[in-house]
């Protein structure tokens, strides 16, 4: 997908006042999410991703992309079964490798780190099959993630490009903006002030990099799962 000049911010900012004037039939909730994020592994990923060219010649598993992610989302009703969102969370990972292959010329390893970092905003709409008034609450979804990323690879690199195999010192850093499709799904326990539940999402986009790289494309997309604490208001 190409490259969008929305940023994070201003998309929260649109859904927030495209929210404000949507009249509530029920209580909003303030949502608190934490969770994984679960980038594809290496069957799953977009042609010419830089993660897969990276695994022929680096040392690492496509598990340790997982981590711990975190973040907030507003959560609008109209209507009796129907209900808007407008989040935001943040995922950030670095996983240090070794060459599979090469060596210093003292026998040492050629270590080298890949940094992915995702801060998505998304905004989803909402089907509650229940209602808004029922105490549990399934729920499935769909819309639209704005996806702020950054991509970097540090430490030492074996220049191929050199007869003798130099290994130099460097930085490579690409970053963007890219939009893609969410969907979820999941349930959750409500009372008059409060929430508990869980969900699972599903993102899909990718990024394109510059020929510093080992391939052209990053991989934005994954799966999500996440517990949710909701605060509720209003009526």
């Amino acid at each position: 997908m190409g490259t969008i000049r929305l940023t994070a911010a201003s998309a929260l900012a649109l859904a927030l006042v495209c929210g404000s004037a949507i009249p509530a039939q029920a209580q909003q909730t303030l949502n608190v999410t934490l969770g994984g994020f679960m980038p594809f592994g290496q069957d799953g990923r977009v042609d010419d991703d830089v993660l897969v060219a990276n695994h022929e010649f680096l040392v690492f598993d496509f598990k340790d992309f997982n981590q711990v992610t975190a973040g907030a989302e507003w959560l609008v009703p109209v209507g009796p079964f129907i209900e808007f969102g407008a989040g935001a969370s943040i995922y950030r990972r670095t996983v240090p490798t070794i060459y599979r292959d090469f060596f210093a010329s003292n026998d040492t390893e050629i270590e080298q780190n890949l940094r992915f970092r995702m801060i998505p905003v998304a905004l989803t709409v909402r089907v509650i099959p229940t209602g808004q008034s029922s105490p549990v609450q399934p729920f499935i979804g769909a819309g639209i993630a704005v996806i702020n990323w950054r991509y970097s690879e540090f430490g030492d690199f074996v220049d191929f490009g050199s007869p003798n195999l130099v290994i130099r010192p460097g930085t490579f850093v690409a970053d963007g903006t890219e939009v893609g499709p969410v969907v979820l799904g999941g349930v959750r326990f409500v009372s008059d002030t409060v929430s508990v539940g869980g969900e699972i999402r599903y993102q899909k986009a990718d990024a394109e990099l510059d020929n510093r790289f080992a391939a052209s494309r990053l991989d934005l997309g994954g799966w999500t799962y996440q517990a949710t604490f909701g605060i509720r208001f209003g009526r």
